[in-house]
């Protein structure tokens, strides 16, 4: 007679995993998992269940399980995902090939080196009241910029935008996520500063193609796209490229007429 233990493993269904193991030093390689599934479980109960039963020492990064710190960003299947938010019944293909995210340095297996977003943050000259406290602002105001603010900052934009992943140009443009916060601050009703020089150089806007990849990827379902870097980029194209609105600007903050500067602001919020 078969004793239960026999019986359980014989009902228990097994799914086909693929992660890709290495570090800075050495090159990726994908190893293969033979995991239990449990209706309902997402890809990083399946990480997780590789690193406590087959491999100790896989490294992945993860903390809340809720979708809401962008720890766990990697790749499923080549597309950039959050391992909490991705079911595994709806991972789209057999076997699950999970592997860190393409853009950034890789540290080790599933975890990469994603510093250059916090420095790139270091930049961006923050919040500047247009008065003390408190503020009144006509709701459609608030609606405009408290999208850019559901941001969790897991970079899964950073990654997929093909400025960063493919080309590597992370010293001529700051990437979708500081599209976001540059947004959230330029449409603050509230907000005094005036960042359209960064924006237009530093922050290389003009290197976006809009083709909505970062949108895509999104896992707060922010419309980075249309209402942040295309509502940057007429600004940046009203101010730079044209000629009236280029030469009614340079009138206003000439510095040999102040009193005209004090009058009237160019860049008053929209």
């Amino acid at each position: 007679m078969e004793d239960s233990s026999t019986q359980t493993e014989s009902k228990t269904e097994w799914i086909d995993m693929r992660i890709m193991r290495g570090d800075k030093d050495t090159k990726l390689t994908s190893k293969s998992y033979q995991v239990p599934y449990v209706p309902g479980m997402v890809v990083l109960d399946a990480v997780r269940w590789v690193q406590e039963h087959k491999d100790a020492d896989l490294a992945v990064r993860w903390n809340c399980k809720a979708a809401h710190c962008g720890s766990c960003a990697a790749e499923i299947n080549g597309m950039p995902r959050l391992l909490c938010k991705t079911r595994m019944d709806n991972s789209g293909s057999n076997p699950v090939t999970v592997s860190p995210m393409k853009a950034f340095p890789l540290i080790k297996d599933l975890v990469t080196d994603v510093s250059w977003n916090y420095e790139v943050a270091k930049t961006i000259p923050p919040f500047e009241p247009a008065h003390d406290g408190p503020f009144v602002m006509y709701q459609h105001d608030i609606e405009r910029v408290k999208e850019f603010h559901r941001c969790i900052e897991c970079f899964l934009c950073q990654d997929t935008c093909h400025v960063l992943r493919e080309h590597q140009e992370f010293g001529k443009y700051y990437g979708p996520r500081f599209m976001v916060l540059l947004a959230s601050y330029e449409m603050h009703p509230m907000d005094k500063g005036d960042r359209l020089s960064l924006i237009h150089e530093e922050a290389g806007i003009g290197m976006c193609n809009v083709s909505k990849c970062c949108t895509e990827v999104c896992p707060q379902g922010i419309r980075i796209t249309d209402n942040a870097i295309i509502p940057l980029k007429e600004r940046v194209a009203d101010r730079y490229y044209d000629p009236l609105k280029k030469w009614l600007h340079n009138r206003l903050h000439n510095p040999t007429r102040p009193h005209l500067a004090k009058k009237t602001h160019y860049d008053a919020k929209k």
